[in-house]
């Protein structure tokens, strides 16, 4: 048995990882999603990067958890990948499901262009409001399209242009990369070579950036092989 923590990116609560957390329970696993400040049912929670994370080491603390995986998707990569390093002995894994991984000074917006993001931003009162177009050309239904949209919530500009606080390389930690495919074939170029070392291991996902909607069996599979130890 092997306890997860699952938080997901921009935009999305808890409630979006319900079909893994199920698949996950099916196995004999601990499934806990989060939900990070400021989104879901925590809207209006003021947020900055910082209480991202700790939103994080907090629910690891709460429950007390031992040898936890903690699973990070897409922004959530950035608050997890800091969590993973502030809660020590307990960490037995990390997982960045076709994330951004952090690196000490830079923010979840750094190195790729995201110009658009930051006058969403500045235009919507510190908020980045969800963007629908996002979720095309990504293998969801309509029906998948219509829930994220219903349940999503506008995210909090400063998690997103905060720098990241580390004092090592992401690289110390033991960790899988899941890519998924029809965002792009291969990592970015940090993440590539934190791919270089001997405790990370890549795995592919044939499918767009929200393989929680689009196909949760396999992500759960994934998630379970990673937490026993024996990839994927």
């Amino acid at each position: 048995m092997t306890d997860f923590v699952l938080v997901a990116g921009a935009w999305l609560g808890a409630w979006a990882w319900d079909e893994v957390a199920a698949e996950l329970r099916a196995v004999g696993d601990q499934a806990r999603p989060v939900t990070l400040s400021g989104l879901a049912e925590k809207e209006g929670v003021p947020a900055e990067l910082q209480t991202h994370v700790q939103d994080v080491v907090h629910e690891v603390e709460r429950l007390d958890l031992r040898d936890v995986v903690l699973v990070g998707h897409s922004y959530a990569g950035i608050p997890v990948g800091q969590a993973a390093e502030r809660i020590g002995n307990r960490l037995g894994h990390v997982v960045y499901v076709d994330a951004g991984v952090p690196f000490d000074g830079d923010s979840f917006l750094s190195g790729w262009p995201s110009d658009h993001v930051r006058r969403s931003i500045a235009e919507n009162h510190g908020f980045w409001p969800l963007e629908a177009e996002e979720f095309a050309g990504q293998e969801l239904t309509n029906e998948q399209i219509a829930r994220i949209a219903s349940g999503g919530t506008p995210h909090p500009g400063a998690t997103l242009t905060e720098p990241a606080v580390l004092k090592g390389s992401p690289g110390d930690l033991p960790a899988t990369y899941i890519k998924c495919l029809l965002d792009g074939d291969e990592p970015a170029p940090s993440v590539a070579e934190l791919l270089e070392g001997e405790r990370w291991e890549l795995v592919e996902m044939d499918t767009g950036h929200w393989p929680m909607f689009s196909r949760p069996r396999e992500l759960a599979r994934i998630l379970h092989e990673s937490g026993s130890g024996r990839g994927a």
